[in-house]
């Protein structure tokens, strides 16, 4: 059986839930507490044994130089003695093999119009990761690895990453139905009426995908509100019987909206004691 060894996340988006602050930079280089959530990304899937990650962009450059050396800033760093922080600058652009794709505008509007532009760097029986730029999973072991592992209890699937969600919720992502076996997707529909809420599953931004998916995505049939979704190609397979789906254990977290943003800042602001608890002093103050 082929390592799962490479990794597709898709940031063209335009951010515009954050504008003024996306207009020159994307979405994914905002900071949770000291590092862009890019970079959160990117350690999950090393951490995961993936060695090629390929980011689709609109030609956001602060990305490709974030994952660069920065000469200046190393020397800065080794003559102020600040070592320990070096090491990890100068470390983090050998961790891994980064390739950037852009965006062209005249493909359709969608989230699985990242998958079209990297479609000739995915080979053939080649099983990848795909990942969307604003979802974070806070776990003891890295989601794409819990994705991973399971993949190879059921080679050549089309696997889906899922957690449960209140009703209420369920209506902004996809909703999974499942076959008695509990693993294996019957259906799969995309932001649900809640008169149509099928579970209190939802399928969010981890997947393990192939060229299969790439293929059915070029076809370029549109969806709801005129864009390529991902979910719509996935469904073809699912009277195959071909398409699972694992419940991952750890926090979900979004960070496509400034709320969203704002908890999951806090959710890691958890892990530093000292600033834990001065932010809890702060806000008890308020």
């Amino acid at each position: 059986m082929n390592k799962i060894t490479k990794a597709v996340i898709a940031l063209a988006g335009y951010g515009t839930r954050f504008l003024p602050a996306t207009k020159v930079q994307p979405k994914e280089m905002l900071p949770i507490i000291n590092k862009p959530i890019i970079q959160y990304l990117v350690e999950e899937l090393i951490d995961s044994g993936i060695k090629d990650i390929i980011m689709v962009t609109r030609g956001q450059y602060t990305l490709e130089s974030h994952f660069d050396n920065n000469i200046d800033l190393e020397f800065h760093l080794e003559e102020s003695g600040k070592l320990e922080l070096l090491k990890e600058l100068k470390d983090l652009p050998k961790k891994a093999n980064y390739i950037y794709v852009r965006q062209k505008k005249h493909l359709p509007y969608g989230n699985g119009t990242p998958l079209l532009v990297a479609k000739n760097l995915i080979k053939d029986e080649e099983n990848f990761i795909y990942m969307f730029g604003d979802d974070i999973v806070k776990a003891t072991v890295p989601a794409t690895k819990q994705l991973i592992e399971f993949s190879y209890k059921h080679p050549k699937k089309i696997i889906l990453a899922t957690q449960e969600l209140p009703k209420e919720e369920i209506v902004k992502y996809s909703n999974i139905k499942f076959k008695e076996d509990g693993i294996t997707v019957d259906q799969i529909i995309e932001k649900p009426s809640i008169e149509n809420i099928m579970s209190s599953h939802v399928s969010f931004g981890r997947y393990i995908l192939n060229r299969d998916v790439v293929e059915e995505l070029d076809k370029k049939v549109l969806g709801k509100n005129n864009e390529l979704w991902l979910i719509d190609a996935i469904s073809k397979f699912t009277k195959q019987g071909s398409v699972l789906a694992t419940k991952i254990e750890g926090k979900w977290l979004t960070t496509g909206d400034p709320l969203n943003f704002l908890k999951t800042t806090i959710e890691y602001a958890k892990d530093d004691p000292v600033l834990w608890r001065e932010l809890k002093e702060y806000m008890n103050s308020i």
